[in-house]
């Protein structure tokens, strides 16, 4: 399997689809996840002629398991690590989710020299939890109540997520998928139980807001209006307006499960993004 050791040991391991020569996307997925999270778009992707590449998180899916090292600036920094270790350049970074927290930190800890443009897609930016001066966040004793979950039963609380909030499958009308619950179930298992365990302060109480200040590209903000699980009120409509260069585009009642619920539109728009860059050097 293709990976990169990191500089404190760790494996990531990453899939590199399409044209090498073409132009280039790179994706970070959501918590407790994989890259297997992006497989549609990578296909459509890559069958459209592009070059697609997405890693598995340190701790997640097939990367190694570490004990430390599961927080916001380390996943930015092994990114940076994949990053140059492909030698990419004039990139077009894509996170979901957590993932979107991830592109955030490494775009505001590594700049942006090798990405032309940026999509935060249901993204954690610019803060989750719930405080003060951000109420409109999720509480932090639901919160500890993932934590809770996990330790009591985490096989089951990897059951209930995918069959509620997070497909949106709770709603009224709405029409379950098993096999869709049982692929977020193998990919979340697949999750070292601590990183999973860590990663959730790491998404929740990790403030990109000077992050997303200091992004000097164009950047699209992808968010459902039916997001139960990252508010959009908290997170998109706040993201875009500290961005420099930010446009907002809204799906109507779309869950959190962006990139699986709504695969023809994250699709195009990532389409679109991918045609509107400009060759290096022009």
């Amino acid at each position: 399997m293709p990976s990169i050791t990191t500089r404190d040991g760790t494996e990531i391991y990453y899939k590199d689809w399409g044209d090498r020569s073409a132009q280039t996307i790179v994706f970070s997925h959501g918590w407790p996840l994989s890259s297997d999270d992006w497989a549609s778009q990578m296909m459509f992707l890559s069958e459209a002629g592009y070059r697609t590449i997405a890693h598995d998180r340190r701790g997640h899916g097939r990367s190694s398991q570490p004990w430390t090292g599961n927080d916001m600036d380390t996943y930015a920094d092994d990114l940076s690590e994949l990053l140059e270790s492909l030698d990419l350049h004039n990139i077009v970074l894509v996170g979901h989710s957590t993932g979107g927290g991830e592109v955030a930190r490494y775009l505001g800890r590594h700049g942006s020299s090798r990405v032309a443009k940026a999509a935060l897609v249901a993204a954690v930016t610019p803060l989750l939890q719930q405080t003060d001066d951000n109420p409109e966040g999720v509480p932090l004793a639901v919160l500890d109540s993932f934590r809770e979950q996990m330790r009591k039963n985490r096989s089951q609380f990897f059951i209930d997520v995918p069959s509620g909030p997070f497909f949106g499958f709770n709603r009224p009308h709405a029409v379950t998928s098993q096999g869709q619950v049982w692929d977020w179930w193998r990919q979340g298992m697949a999750c070292g139980f601590k990183n999973a365990y860590d990663c959730i302060k790491a998404f929740s109480e990790t403030d990109f807001t000077e992050d997303l200040r200091n992004i000097d590209i164009e950047v699209l903000v992808l968010h459902g209006d039916d997001d139960q699980v990252v508010p959009i009120t908290a997170t998109g409509e706040k993201s875009v307006k500290l961005l420099k260069h930010g446009t907002l585009k809204v799906l109507p009642g779309a869950p959190h499960s962006l990139p699986a619920s709504c695969i023809d539109e994250v699709n195009q728009e990532l389409l679109s993004l991918l045609k509107s860059v400009k060759p290096r050097g022009q």
